[in-house]
């Protein structure tokens, strides 16, 4: 698997009055109609039970620079990093990131020892269109586009 190229995100959600977040690659446009997004989360993290309870999240996409970000979600935290959430609702957003998706749980699906949990979309934005943070063959990587390929502005939903 870790020959697939994927984007990095930080998931977020909030229960019981304190925040949870993770690294995570494992995230997927689920539908158009209605607008949906999937999450895999392993049934043994801190975030799984958060999410359980919680019933929404974000999903932040990381941005190239954003390395640090990434390592210290994903439980080597980084001295000196204190990263800043902004609320939609009741659900916390990474103040510092490319885009964002925030869902509300409507269903969970067992899958081996992790949880897909699927996300109606109550909200979206994109902060300009900087380059993602890629990861690929276990390290991260530079999105490189083509030289003189014209490629459309992404659009979301």
């Amino acid at each position: 698997m870790g020959r697939f190229a994927t984007g990095v995100t930080v998931v977020s959600t909030a229960h019981d009055g304190q925040v949870h977040s993770m690294t995570a690659n494992a995230f997927m446009s689920g539908s158009i109609e209605p607008p949906l997004c999937v999450i895999s989360v392993a049934r043994k993290t801190h975030m799984h039970a958060a999410l359980v309870g919680a019933r929404h999240f974000a999903v932040n996409v990381l941005g190239e620079d954003q390395e640090k970000t990434s390592r210290h979600f994903g439980g080597r935290p980084v001295e000196g990093l204190a990263p800043s959430f902004e609320y939609v609702g009741e659900t916390p957003l990474l103040a510092d990131r490319i885009a964002v998706v925030a869902a509300r749980v409507t269903e969970i699906h067992p899958c081996g020892d992790h949880s897909l949990f699927v996300g109606e979309v109550f909200h979206l934005s994109a902060e300009g269109l900087g380059k993602p943070l890629v990861f690929h063959g276990g390290r991260y990587a530079a999105l490189v586009y083509s030289p003189g390929l014209d490629l459309p502005t992404p659009e979301f939903w």
